[in-house]
């Protein structure tokens, strides 16, 4: 009996070391996202999409992370960022998609060598020959080209009104709307932008209706976009609304009734509660079953960004250094699309358009953009 124990006990030994999995590689990526404010159905989305990849790492990867509100106003990203910082080392950071915020994190990003990864869709944020910003999102240079072209050769407007936002983000988007819609020998019979704050429309509305436009064309953030279709269909604007990518969240959607929704578009990375491949599926399905809610494009894209820095981390990238080059010189076969650095740090270069029945709150993709910008 004691010889047969003591033969024992080393293939208990043995077979723990087996089964316990080989960690090869460490990663500390804290997740700096607005979770409060006007930007806070979008902020919690990006972290979501983070959050599930962080959770599900490669198999030789330990993740440390961490989550941290920045609100919206810039100075709270920054803390947030030297916070994280001063924890210890950092691999990489997922960083608010608030463009202003972006715009006072990226000195830091080069003061302490670390990469941004983001889904703002603000451009200027690389425009500034920074080499630690990545942005997953497609950015306005794209995403308003698919807007503007979706407008003009698909549904055949010549007459249209914009509403933006007087935040980073709308101001970039309006340009790049009328950058493109100049090229295709349009121009707008009423623009106006609008602060967050402004929750009556109906003085702006009734405005663009004396404009008489063919297409009510919007960039605005999540809620301003939800409160201005539902009153101009409370005011009786029936023409077509196609907007910025806030109105293809699902948290958006929910804010109106589905026949508010008819005949409303918008543009957008991607839609995964609309279908598509096998792994667009499985994600979406996996996002409702961890967090009861109904992933969007910010929550697709920022999974792929996270998951592809996870895949440097595994192949070898130690540093934030290497990271940086991995991101900068390999391509990443995403859920959403294939992401490549253009130079600049813009990795995304596709667009959908989806659109709604005004049968239910569930889009159906009716358009899609490959490579807008040919220059990477």
């Amino acid at each position: 009996m004691r010889h047969s124990v003591f033969l024992f006990v080393p293939i208990v030994v043995l077979i723990a070391f087996i089964a316990r999995p080989l960690v090869a590689f460490e990663a500390n990526i804290p997740v700096l996202v607005p979770l409060t404010g006007f930007l806070s159905l979008e902020g919690t989305s990006q972290r979501n999409g983070a959050l599930l990849a962080l959770e599900n790492p490669p198999k030789n990867v330990a993740v440390k992370f961490g989550v941290a509100d920045t609100s919206t106003a810039p100075e709270n990203a920054v803390t947030a960022l030297e916070r994280a910082i001063s924890r210890g080392k950092v691999s990489a950071v997922v960083a608010s998609m608030l463009g202003t915020q972006m715009l006072a994190m990226l000195p830091l990003a080069i003061e302490y060598k670390v990469p941004l990864v983001t889904m703002s869709g603000t451009a200027s944020i690389t425009e500034m020959g920074n080499p630690w910003i990545f942005r997953f999102f497609p950015g306005d240079a794209i995403t308003k080209v698919a807007h503007a072209r979706y407008v003009v050769e698909e549904l055949g407007k010549r007459r249209p009104a914009i509403v933006y936002q007087t935040t980073a983000y709308g101001q970039s988007g309006h340009r790049h709307l009328n950058e493109t819609l100049k090229k295709l020998g349009i121009e707008s019979v009423y623009e106006e932008g609008i602060d967050t704050s402004v929750k009556d429309m109906l003085p702006l509305i009734n405005k663009i209706r004396r404009s008489m436009p063919d297409v009510l064309m919007l960039h605005l953030h999540s809620a301003p976009t939800a409160l201005f279709v539902k009153q101009a269909r409370i005011a009786g604007i029936t023409i077509p609304i196609v907007t910025g990518s806030a109105m293809h969240q699902p948290s958006t959607a929910a804010l109106l009734e589905p026949f508010e929704l008819n005949g409303v578009c918008a543009e957008s990375g991607s839609s995964p509660i609309s279908g598509g491949t096998a792994g667009i599926e499985k994600f979406t399905r996996d996002y409702r079953e961890r967090f009861r809610s109904e992933p969007d494009a910010f929550a697709l894209g920022q999974y792929d960004a996270t998951a592809m820095v996870l895949t440097a981390v595994a192949s070898g990238a130690t540093t934030p250094d290497d990271i940086r080059d991995y991101l900068s010189k390999n391509l990443y076969h995403g859920l959403a699309m294939d992401y490549v650095s253009d130079g600049k740090g813009n990795m995304a270069h596709d667009a959908v358009i989806i659109c709604y029945s005004g049968k239910d709150r569930r889009p159906e993709i009716v358009k899609h953009y490959q490579a807008l910008d040919s220059s990477y």
